[in-house]
């Protein structure tokens, strides 16, 4: 295993450390890690809801909003589609607790039993036989072109909330609300489906505020060197739409040719912070018989947010945490009274802010369960939603967190991703994900801690189908690596519960570290597959390449699946090994161990668990910090026996610095005695977390790799 630790420059670092006032060390991870624009840097420093895009940058989302607002005037029935998986439960659980609140009849529809994935033509015949007018889907929908179609004609308006890349043509729904879709207007491509749904929620509070399809300008006016700089943006459902820059060297130039004049004369209302100093400059740049009527917003601003009392907005903005992430120059002062008033308008409402924050337990569910990258605006939706789970917030879920031993504790991605995840997965896994929806929407709290324990018994079964469905595949998948000259490897099994195969095809391809295909039999005319890929393989990309065979089909870069005629089945490997035997083998190089950050002694203490938790939440393109410490002294080394006689596990203790480190090392017992041993001097590389036992905690090392000190 080779260890690697990247080059960076130690201007890039004094940068980070200047502009943003972050220490040195954690400037040098960010560096590390490429994170090194405002706009990255933003999303580590940040959490404030602020932060967070706006959700009318989805180009249909008023389009939504309003059709909406039509169901509720009209009392239309609603009925949500969503998938089985942990997104698809927590985006149905959100979209339907939020139209419940609005007072809507709505329903929901999950796939049970072998039912296929998505919208199907027979779910849209049961909504009009219901009498259902409008159709949501959430997770999933992009696909459904056939069965939109149905429904367009049997009445039904039909919104699509999804997540997945679309295929050539997008159905035609009223509103598509899907970062990937073309033409979306979203810029940032990687939310989770109920990250999606929280957007949409967000985007429906709004509309029941003043501010919903509001227009108006934003004015600020500051001296500059004998001139005045007039600065005004065009703000609606508080998303810029134009914004004009203007220096005037007074008495010159004529209100006529101003086109700040004619920005403002377009009749919107013009808000300033203080209207007689802005009338001022005004003045002074175009004269007393220029006549512009502005609004001060300073009183109203003060009942909310008492820290701008008495203080100009030029304090303000340099007191102003959103500036400094700002790309524009010379614009300052402005950039910080548009930053104001969104937080003005947020904390005036709670149903954007405060309230908001509670639907995020779920979407940081589902966000990390669906290995979303944690970066962006994700990070900041995780981590609210983090805290929203520490608080216990959501009474429904308190059964199943205390049952996982969750309660009280630090939570990170990991117990999300560990502790909670699976289990709610397992519902879906085993064709019945309406009991995780109930035990999430169960206002009873002895109904939830019901609801809890099955799914922990489901949970249970579905490790015992696992563990046995394994040992059949696992024969089968050596042939078929071997069939497709170690490139690929497809499995089929006709006895395989369909609600694993995603699980199964995951585990392949960590056992082979190759493109890993399962496929199981939902009944004798059709089978469904689940793929996983190492990363530089794009699955969705890849059974493309076979969408003639399949029924449907649908996933992102490293994850896919789809259903299929079972008579199909024999071509699709026929197809598939032409296929492979034109692709280069993945690298399998030397695994690169990659460290963030060499320890020195005095830098070693247990205050270093802030900078873990600081570059939390962690996962796809932010992974746990990786430690090395050099010299570290062995001082103790214990064997933990493996109950399924596998490979034994470490429990070490280390000297460095002042204190002494307890750790692990998994599957590492045949390396003790002989790549080191008790005594010796060691570099370690490592992972730092907080470890719970017997209501305990305590910080723990988890080795990844260990080599004596010295030794190349």
């Amino acid at each position: 295993m080779t260890w690697r630790k990247t080059h960076i420059s130690a201007e890039d670092v004094r940068q980070l450390h200047e502009r943003f006032g972050i220490d040195l060390m954690t400037a040098s991870i960010l560096a590390r890690r490429d994170v090194r624009t405002s706009e990255q840097v933003k999303y580590y420093l940040e959490s404030e809801l602020t932060y967070l895009r706006n959700p009318f940058l989805f180009d249909d989302m008023e389009t939504f909003v309003d059709r909406i607002a039509n169901a509720m005037e009209d009392g239309e029935k609603v009925r949500i589609f969503g998938d089985r998986d942990v997104d698809g439960i927590t985006s149905t659980v959100l979209l339907k607790q939020e139209l419940d609140r609005l007072g809507l009849e709505v329903s929901y529809k999950l796939p049970e039993g072998d039912e296929p994935y998505g919208l199907t033509v027979d779910g849209v015949d049961q909504a009009n036989a219901d009498g259902v007018t409008l159709i949501i889907t959430v997770d999933c929908g992009i696909s459904n072109y056939d069965e939109i179609v149905r429904a367009r004609n049997l009445g039904i308006d039909t919104i699509i909330v999804d997540h997945h890349i679309s295929g050539e043509m997008i159905p035609p729904a009223i509103a598509v609300i899907d970062p990937k879709a073309d033409g979306s207007g979203y810029p940032f491509p990687h939310l989770a489906g109920c990250g999606v749904v929280a957007k949409c929620i967000w985007a429906l509070r709004f509309s029941q505020t003043d501010f919903y399809r509001e227009e108006f300008i934003l004015l600020h006016a500051q001296p500059g060197n004998d001139t005045v700089v007039i600065q005004a943006v065009r703000l609606e459902n508080l998303l810029e739409v134009d914004r004009v820059v203007e220096e005037v060297v007074p008495g010159v130039l004529p209100p006529s040719q101003s086109r700040l004049v004619e920005f403002l004369s377009c009749g919107l209302p013009i808000l300033v912070l203080d209207a007689d100093t802005e009338t001022q400059q005004l003045r002074k740049a175009f004269g007393k018989n220029v006549d512009i009527h502005l609004a001060d917003l300073r009183h109203d601003m003060e009942q909310v947010l008492p820290i701008i009392k008495d203080r100009s907005l030029f304090t303000l903005s340099t007191l102003s945490r959103a500036v400094k992430y700002s790309s524009s120059h010379g614009r300052d002062e402005l950039d910080a009274l548009v930053s104001l008033f969104t937080v003005y308008v947020l904390k005036k409402y709670p149903s954007l802010s405060s309230d908001y924050e509670k639907i995020l337990d779920l979407v940081a569910i589902g966000t990390v369960a669906d290995l979303m990258p944690m970066v962006d605006e994700n990070r900041i939706l995780v981590k609210k939603g983090l805290k929203v789970l520490m608080d216990g917030s959501r009474k429904s879920l308190l059964p199943l967190m205390s049952m996982q031993n969750l309660t009280g504790r630090v939570l990170g991605t990991t117990d999300l991703g560990w502790q909670i995840s699976p289990i709610i997965n397992a519902s879906g896994r085993m064709g019945c994900p309406s009991v995780a929806v109930e035990m999430l929407l169960a206002d009873d709290l002895h109904e939830s801690e019901h609801l809890a324990g099955d799914l922990i018994r489901l949970n249970k079964e579905r490790q015992k189908l696992g563990e046995d469905s394994w040992e059949r595949l696992l024969p089968k998948a050596k042939n078929s690596l071997e069939e497709f000259g170690s490139k690929f490897l497809m499995v089929e099994d006709a006895t395989l519960s369909r609600g694993i195969t995603g699980v199964m095809a995951a585990r392949l391809l960590k056992q082979f570290s190759v493109p890993s295909l399962v496929i199981a039999r939902v009944d004798a005319d059709r089978a469904t597959g689940s793929m996983r890929s190492p990363a530089g393989f794009n699955v969705r990309e890849f059974l493309s390449l076979f969408d003639d065979l399949f029924l449907d089909f649908g996933g992102h870069a490293c994850a896919g699946g789809f259903s299929i005629d079972a008579k199909n089945v024999s071509e699709l490997h026929d197809r598939m090994m032409e296929q492979i035997d034109c692709m280069d083998a993945l690298d399998d190089g030397e695994e690169t161990l990659r460290i963030d950050c060499t320890l020195p002694p005095d830098y070693f203490t247990p205050d270093i668990i802030r900078l873990v938790e600081f570059f939390e939440p962690y996962g796809e393109q932010n992974p746990p910090l990786q430690f090395l410490m050099e010299g570290a002294m062995l001082e103790d080394m214990q064997f933990l026996n493996n109950a399924k006689s596998g490979p034994t596990h470490l429990r070490l203790t280390f000297g460095f610095g002042k204190y002494k480190w307890p750790a692990v090392f998994w599957k590492a017992g045949d390396l003790a005695g002989k790549a080191f041993d008790t005594g010796d001097s060691v570099d370690v590389v490592f992972r730092l977390g907080r470890n719970y036992y017997k209501n305990h905690e305590t910080l723990q090392l988890t080795v990844l790799d260990m080599k004596r000190h010295g030794s190349p």
